[in-house]
């Protein structure tokens, strides 16, 4: 199953990457704003996007305020889409790409993941008003990591990882329909969506209770429920451009687990909606040059915050020493940085 994954991921970059190569607007700019099915000889191919560098680096020497002596963090973000338009019909393609690394060297330059992200959207909406704003349509969403991930803050976390590249991984099917108002924002409703997660069986086979929402010893999950996924994107004036998205999702199979007495050891009911709020803002003061703002929340039942951890040389609980304990389950994501951009 893994490999299948990895398969599905290489077809689908590479695919994207060839579309990038290649799409032309065929039609008018007017189509490239509105991107909207107004007639039924409309054909065009539209896309843009966002792609950013940034490079942070410092020296110390003899420095009396004391700090790193020597670091660096690099930071890439790729955002971009591709939507076909053919008559009533619609393909829209999203593809959100971050990964960031820190080099320090009180750690020997031995890099730390400070981000990583990759998110593929695809859905196909058939027209069903003269607007050409409403659409019957269909979604397929592919969320996963690029490499493993640790927590920092653990003694011995080389030896820890906490999650790595497909593990996890969410496979998102939906069909419902969506409204549009060009490229500007998109609202999906789906009644009926189904969501897979995999992960390797060394994580989910470390505890009793398994691992991101995945039983013990299990490598996948099913979930079935009713899937929102709103999107908004505005160039707020020529130099500043924001863009939001919120997925929000309810797994109708969802109950308390409980254990082999009878106990429950997990709450859970469809009432615990799996959350996803990104928003993300570019501000460009030269041709090539921008600030950009990331912030990233998520909320997921499956996934608790452990605030303490075992010491692998002691055997004793420890509470975790990070700022941000008080927002327990939320997962929290912000990044600043100043470097290159290109808009297109």
């Amino acid at each position: 199953m893994i490999l299948m994954l990895k398969k599905s991921l290489l077809s689908i970059t590479l695919a994207a990457l060839a579309f990038s190569a290649v799409a032309q607007v065929d039609g008018t700019d007017d189509i490239k704003k509105k991107m909207t099915v107004e007639t039924k000889d409309t054909v065009a191919w539209v896309y843009g996007g966002v792609a950013a560098l940034g490079i942070n680096q410092a020296f110390l020497h003899n420095w009396a305020a004391g700090g790193e002596v020597l670091s660096m963090t690099i930071n890439g973000n790729f955002s971009g889409f591709l939507n076909r338009i053919y008559h009533r019909h619609i393909w829209a393609n999203n593809l959100d790409m971050t990964y960031g690394l820190l080099y320090t060297y009180s750690n020997k330059f031995v890099p730390r993941k400070i981000d990583d992200r990759f998110d593929f959207t695809s859905k196909y909406g058939y027209q069903l008003d003269n607007k050409g704003k409403l659409f019957f349509s269909g979604l397929l969403n592919f969320r996963t990591q690029f490499s493993k991930g640790f927590d920092y803050t653990i003694p011995d976390w080389q030896k820890n990882p906490t999650s790595e590249r497909f593990s996890p991984a969410y496979l998102t099917l939906a069909f419902g329909l969506e409204y549009r108002e060009g490229i500007k924002y998109s609202l999906f409703l789906s009644p009926l969506a189904a969501r897979f997660t995999f992960a390797d069986r060394m994580y989910t086979s470390r505890a009793p209770e398994g691992a991101f929402g995945i039983d013990y010893n299990k490598t996948t999950r099913f979930e079935l429920g009713a899937y929102f996924s709103g999107r908004y994107m505005t160039e707020i004036s020529k130099k500043l451009l924001f863009r939001t998205r919120l997925d929000l999702y309810s797994n109708y199979l969802a109950k308390d687990k409980k254990d082999s007495l009878g106990v429950v050891v997990k709450k859970d009911s469809p009432g615990n909606i799996d959350i996803l709020w990104d928003n993300f803002f570019s501000y460009k003061f030269s041709r090539f040059m921008s600030v950009t703002v990331g912030l990233t929340m998520i909320y997921d039942n499956d996934l608790p915050y452990q605030d303490t951890y075992v010491d692998a040389n002691t055997g004793l609980v420890v509470k975790k020493d990070e700022p941000g304990t008080g927002l327990g389950w939320w997962q929290i994501k912000q990044l600043l940085s100043i470097g290159l951009e290109y808009r297109f």
